[in-house]
């Protein structure tokens, strides 16, 4: 049982677990021990496995997250509840994050209890805090190369419900949005998901290229890694010749300011996938080894170089 100011996990960590594990059951220390083990989440390899087998525990995390659904239709969430709420959900990722406990985890269809977080139209502090809590959840899921997860969150919608976060979310929130809608194009299951109705097509291309237009400066620690996942995602969409010429339309040629290629150019990996995109989107019969070196001329696009 938990008592008494709130103590780190040091001397016997197995022990101390499992008396914070069991302090969740009790409504006198569940606060308590829900911020204990959230802190301390990372400091102990088997916390998920001891989260996912103790009795009852789940249903308690997920009585605190589902708590907040009519507070959240009504604007009534306090800092409090968002706190806990947010805790909780940290202690999902860190279920989701575990080899041993991610697939049972999905298979129990936890991760749909999120889903409404992150269909919120608001991005005030506390919706944005539940929003981009929840997108680490499906983000440690999705950056596993795993054909079940990618089947489970595809037949679960995630994408509209990412599509939703890259644009009413803070800089962070569409940066995890994006590099989930990027993983699931990696998979060719979700690469064909995306090219089978055009209307999704188009929804995840025109998404991206609000994206990029609504660039700025106020987020200047996630903006290398917003810029690599939007590049990613059209980088990937490009490789399909038959919409090539259709996505053209939709890339805007900020993205190659140099502003921003100067950005990624820290990052091999980004700009070389820049280099591919500009490749593609010059042709879709061929590409010369010139397209590595420069997007098209200002004679045909108002693209500008990226040496």
């Amino acid at each position: 049982m938990v008592s008494g100011a709130v103590a780190p996990l040091t001397s016997n960590p197995p022990a101390r677990v499992r008396n914070l594990i069991q302090g969740l059951a009790s409504e006198e220390t569940q606060e308590q021990s829900l911020d204990v083990l959230c802190k301390n989440r990372l400091a102990y390899d088997n916390l998920a496995v001891l989260l996912w087998n103790s009795f009852g525990t789940m249903s308690v995390l997920l009585k605190i997250i589902t708590s907040a659904y009519r507070p959240l239709l009504s604007d009534g969430l306090t800092e409090r509840a968002v706190t806990q709420v947010c805790n909780a959900i940290a202690l999902f990722q860190c279920v989701a994050s575990h080899p041993n406990t991610r697939i049972p985890f999905i298979r129990a269809t936890m991760p749909v209890y999120l889903y409404p977080f992150l269909n919120t139209m608001s991005n005030e502090r506390s919706y944005e805090c539940l929003r981009i809590t929840s997108l680490g959840v499906i983000g440690s899921l999705a950056k596993v190369e795993d054909p079940e997860v990618i089947e489970y969150l595809l037949s679960t919608q995630i994408f509209p419900s990412c599509l939703r976060c890259m644009e009413l979310g803070k800089t962070l929130s569409r940066t995890v949005s994006t590099f989930i809608i990027y993983r699931i194009l990696l998979s060719e299951k979700g690469l064909k998901y995306c090219f089978v109705l055009a209307e999704r097509y188009l929804s995840v291309s025109q998404c991206l290229g609000k994206l990029v237009e609504n660039l700025g400066d106020d987020d200047v620690e996630n903006l290398p890694h917003l810029l690599k996942n939007i590049i990613g995602c059209y980088l990937r969409l490009s490789e399909n010749e038959r919409t090539r010429p259709q996505l053209l339309s939709y890339v805007p040629w900020k993205l190659l300011y140099h502003k921003y290629a100067n950005i990624v150019r820290s990052d091999p990996e980004a700009l070389a996938d820049l280099r591919k995109l500009v490749c593609n989107l010059r042709t879709s019969k061929s590409c010369t080894t010139h397209c590595t070196d420069e997007p098209p001329t200002s004679s045909n696009s108002p693209g500008p170089t990226i040496p």
